[in-house]
C-alpha cells in the first residue's frame, strides 16, 4: 500500500514547515521505492505521465509536441533534449572525443532527473529525445524512470519527407538520414507515429487514456537486467 503523507493542520509555522521539507524529501527521493503520495487538498497527488518522443532531427517531434500540448486538457510541460545539451560549456563542443561527450551527456543526465523530479511531483511533461547507440543515455533513463508512467514513442516520417524537411532547415545534408540506424531502440516502443500522416497526434493523446498499457520501459528495463 502507498505511502500516504499529508500536511499538518497544527503545532505552528515550525512544525508545518518540517512536514512540509520532509513530504518532498519523500517525493524527491522515495518515491520510486515505497510508492510515495502527498496530499494536495482534497486529494492524493499521483505520478505524473511523461511522454517521451525518440526520433532523428527533422522527424517531427517538436511539432508533434507542440500539438499535444495545444490539444491535451492537462497541463504538459516540455522538456526538449538540444535545450539542456546547449547548457553544456560551448568548449566541449568543439570535438566528439570520448570525454567530451561524456561531460556533455551529464546535462542530459540532468533532464532524466528533472523529468522524474516532475513526475514526482505529479507534474505531466513531453520530451524532446534522440537516443544514439553511440552511448548508455537510454540505459540510465531506463533505469531512473521504469517504474514510472512513461509513454514511449518512436517519430518518424517517410525518407524523402526527412530529406525534405533536411534541406528546408538548412545545415548539413544527409545528417538526419545518418542517425537512423544509429537511433536505439530499434523496435521496443508503446507506439509509432508516422508525422506525414494527421492522426499521429490522436494515437498518442487516445493511449494516454490508458497508462496501464504502457510497457516499452518495463520491457526495456527486464532486458536490461538480464
Amino acid at each position: 500500500m502507498p505511502l500516504k503523507t499529508s500536511f499538518s493542520k497544527g503545532g505552528g509555522i515550525a512544525k508545518k514547515h518540517e512536514v512540509f521539507l520532509k513530504a518532498m524529501t519523500e517525493v524527491l527521493f522515495c518515491a520510486p521505492n515505497c510508492g510515495v503520495e502527498i496530499w494536495a487538498g482534497d486529494k492524493f497527488m499521483q505520478k505524473g505521465k511523461i511522454v517521451i518522443l525518440n526520433g532523428t532531427r527533422c522527424s517531427g517531434k517538436t511539432t508533434t509536441a507542440k500539438a499535444l500540448q495545444e490539444r491535451l486538457d492537462d497541463p504538459y510541460f516540455l522538456l526538449d533534449f538540444d535545450r539542456f545539451i546547449t547548457m553544456s560549456p560551448e568548449k566541449y563542443f568543439t570535438d566528439g572525443t570520448v570525454d567530451n561527450r561524456k561531460t556533455v551527456n551529464k546535462s542530459l543526465s540532468i533532464m532524466h532527473h528533472a523529468i522524474k523530479a516532475a513526475s514526482n511531483m505529479g507534474i505531466n511533461t513531453i520530451v524532446e529525445y534522440i537516443f544514439l547507440n553511440i552511448d548508455t543515455l537510454l540505459e540510465e533513463c531506463v533505469g531512473l524512470l521504469h517504474e514510472y508512467p512513461v509513454l514511449f514513442v518512436r517519430v518518424t516520417c517517410p525518407l524523402e519527407e526527412l530529406r525534405r524537411r533536411e534541406k528546408e532547415r538548412g545545415g548539413y545534408i544527409g545528417y538526419c538520414e545518418s542517425q537512423i540506424s544509429c537511433l536505439t531502440p530499434q523496435d521496443t516502443y508503446d507506439i509509432k507515429i508516422d508525422t506525414s500522416r494527421e492522426d499521429c497526434v490522436d494515437k498518442i493523446i487516445e493511449l494516454l487514456n490508458y497508462p496501464e498499457k504502457f510497457s516499452a520501459f518495463k520491457t526495456l528495463w527486464s532486458q536490461q537486467i538480464q
